[in-house]
């Protein structure tokens, strides 16, 4: 599939990008099923966020727009949605009015094993720690280099994601998902104001759970946690849950409210 820059056709990228030489931008991993970019609605509602907390201007419509349009060509795979603050000369300064640089990219949709929805995965425990930043908390900006230090740290095929903590040994996240716990009916996630990525699927979640009467409970996560939870998932906006059946020494099984929510996942990426 081609790329688009700025609503065209393009194949290059001005070098003075600053997204290129700062990681002053961010990005949305958007799925694409029949045409339809699935999560688009909570994919903006993030972007339009983060594009407030980094003071980038985007026109939300034309946006929504491009997705759509582009989405319709794809027909089916990933579109990969770039903004960055567009190109300037050396130097941090920016000029406020300049207009963010809107790029969109696309690939096949993954092709995971069966069995990590069915069965679950083994979770690799990452030495590499998230920094704390509460201003670049929870967003998903262009710099990921803490991820790509913690997938570089396992090459097996046991282990399909890793476990990621802050560096107070607190538990935040996975490498490329969100993290859920499990303990008598009650959802637990990690509190991401200091940390981590705030994701679209473990947003919808949350909003869907309250509709469920499930209780969810945002806060810090310690190992304690982890080993007292009866069932333990992951979640993205492209696969949507995974139990966890495994990490290091502690083991668990896919329980009913997984399952349960599951469902609820299949059914916002197929609508």
């Amino acid at each position: 599939m081609h790329t688009w820059v700025d609503g065209h056709r393009a194949s290059v990228l001005n070098v003075q990008n600053r997204g290129l030489a700062y990681g002053d931008g961010l990005f949305e991993t958007i799925a694409v099923r029949g045409g339809r970019p699935s999560l688009l609605d909570g994919h903006l509602a993030r972007l339009a966020h983060g594009c407030e907390r980094l003071l980038l201007e985007v026109d939300s419509a034309l946006l929504r727009d491009e997705v759509e349009r582009y989405a319709t060509e794809l027909g089916e795979g990933v579109v990969k949605l770039i903004l960055t603050r567009g190109d300037s000369q050396r130097g941090y300064a920016f000029s406020p009015a300049s207009p963010a640089r809107r790029i969109l990219q696309s690939g096949p949709l993954p092709a995971y094993p069966a069995g990590n929805a069915e069965q679950g995965i083994r979770l690799f425990s990452c030495q590499t720690r998230l920094s704390e930043q509460p201003r670049l908390a929870g967003l998903k900006h262009l710099n990921r280099l803490e991820q790509v230090l913690a997938r570089a740290e396992w090459h097996d095929v046991e282990h399909a994601e890793g476990l990621m903590r802050d560096m107070h040994g607190r538990v935040i996240e996975g490498v490329y998902s969100n993290l859920f716990l499990v303990c008598s009916g009650q959802l637990s996630t990690a509190d991401l104001s200091r940390c981590g990525v705030a994701g679209v699927m473990r947003a919808a979640l949350i909003e869907q759970a309250d509709r469920l009467h499930i209780p969810v409970h945002i806060g810090d996560l310690s190992h304690d946690d982890l080993a007292k939870a009866d069932e333990v998932f992951v979640c993205n906006s492209v696969y949507g849950i995974w139990p966890v059946r495994g990490c290091g020494e502690l083991n668990w099984s896919p329980g009913p409210l997984t399952r349960t929510l599951q469902a609820v996942a299949r059914a916002l990426l197929d609508t």
